[in-house]
């Protein structure tokens, strides 16, 4: 028996708002926050700018990933009406991050002596040598007492969509009934962007750092790297309207694929993004024209969005001019390991109110990008299913497709 997995909780922290709320209100109204950077002194790096999370709530954390995880799933949880919630300690978690072999600050804290201080030995004792994804699995469990060994995606950019995939497999089955699902990163720092920086892959419009993410567009130089959490609660669709939970959406299918073409690049003609797109469908059970909207990857960078564009119209045929292919990256950057969590959260926000948020800074139309990416403002547009793309380094790609909560057709 496959049960129907709906989403009762939502969590975000972004560069446009650190709730759901604030998160809403600045999408819709097509809201960028990029800006010089601030985290730490970019120097001469040929990129200065990215999308920093500006109003942290949960701060006792150094690691920013760790503070963002933590925050985003407070809010899931408490929108959920799972707070001190016996239910939680069955539930499991899986959450995509950035994969790191250990925390660099540590290691330089520790060659400066620190270790000597003894009031600091609990916390080096949880970090040093340690990834921030062993660190968020442990304090969220920990917080929430969830008695369930935790799963850890880090397939790079699609760590989030399929961390959300597979909690979405774990409902479906019938081996769990809640899952906590998303991702959390920051690559915000100087080995995050000088590594990139080395790849060629950021924008270098530093004097207009607004309008430097720019999906689509015929004048785009490469990516925007943001910061951030999206969590959600996902819950066995019985099990949520017995406890009368409020339903945002329900997940009704994902799908992944691995390119095997190119480390940094993807396949030219969108095979694995296509591949991905065409098994999350046959998941949900649903066929192309039942596609109304798409949350597009939509990175910024030369080839991705050429590619992405070639897959939808293969994917959707006849109808790829009619629907909606729209890009949060354009205002909240790249969110890596988080990207496809957050990306989520914005299409269910479209889904549930019928709208569909605006793609910016798309000014010069690019011949090689001849879909509708919903430039200039939100519009309203009523949708059934909608699909959201990550698509990753390494080839990895991943889609989930969404439903609105009232489509009862399976």
């Amino acid at each position: 028996m496959k049960h129907r997995v709906v989403i009762t909780g939502m969590g975000v922290v972004s560069p446009i708002g650190v709730t759901i709320r604030s998160f809403q209100e600045a999408m819709f109204a097509g809201k960028s926050g990029v800006g010089p950077i601030q985290l730490f002194d970019p120097g001469e790096f040929p990129c200065r700018i990215a999308a920093e999370v500006k109003d942290l709530v949960c701060t006792e954390f150094r690691d920013r990933r760790i503070g963002f995880a933590m925050e985003a799933a407070e809010q899931a949880i408490q929108d959920a009406g799972l707070a001190d919630s016996a239910v939680l300690r069955s539930a499991g978690l899986s959450l995509g991050i950035g994969l790191e072999v250990l925390d660099l600050q540590d290691l330089l804290t520790w060659s400066r002596g620190a270790n000597a201080q003894a009031s600091r030995w609990h916390e080096k004792r949880l970090t040093f040598l340690q990834t921030p994804s062993d660190l968020c699995a442990h304090l969220i469990s920990h917080r929430y007492g969830f008695e369930v060994p935790p799963q850890v995606h880090v397939s790079a950019c699609a760590a989030g969509t399929d961390a959300i995939g597979a909690a979405f497999q774990e409902i479906r089955s019938g081996r769990r009934k809640v899952m906590l699902a998303g991702g959390t990163d920051s690559m915000i720092n100087p080995l995050g962007v000088g590594g990139f920086c080395k790849l060629r892959a950021l924008s270098t419009r530093n004097e207009c750092p607004t309008q430097a993410s720019r999906p689509f567009d015929r004048d785009r130089d490469g990516f925007v790297l943001g910061e951030g959490a999206g969590l959600l609660i996902l819950e066995n669709r019985e099990t949520a309207t017995a406890r009368q939970a409020h339903i945002h959406a329900e997940i009704a299918g994902y799908g992944n694929s691995m390119d095997a073409y190119g480390i940094s690049e993807p396949h030219p003609e969108g095979r694995g993004a296509l591949q991905a797109m065409t098994r999350a469908l046959s998941d949900a059970g649903i066929c192309p024209e039942q596609i109304d909207a798409i949350n597009a990857h939509g990175s910024s960078t030369p080839k991705n969005d050429v590619m992405e564009t070639i897959a939808i119209r293969k994917l959707l045929g006849d109808r790829a001019g009619s629907v909606p292919v729209v890009s949060t990256k354009s205002m909240i950057g790249h969110l890596i390991a988080a990207a496809g969590a957050v990306e989520v959260i914005a299409a269910t926000l479209c889904l549930k109110t019928g709208h569909v948020h605006p793609t910016l800074n798309l000014t010069v139309p690019d011949p090689d990008c001849d879909l509708d990416y919903a430039p200039g403002s939100t519009r309203v547009h009523p949708q059934r299913y909608s699909l959201s793309n990550s698509f990753a380094f390494g080839g990895q790609n991943a889609a989930l497709v969404l439903r609105r909560k009232d489509v009862t057709d399976s």
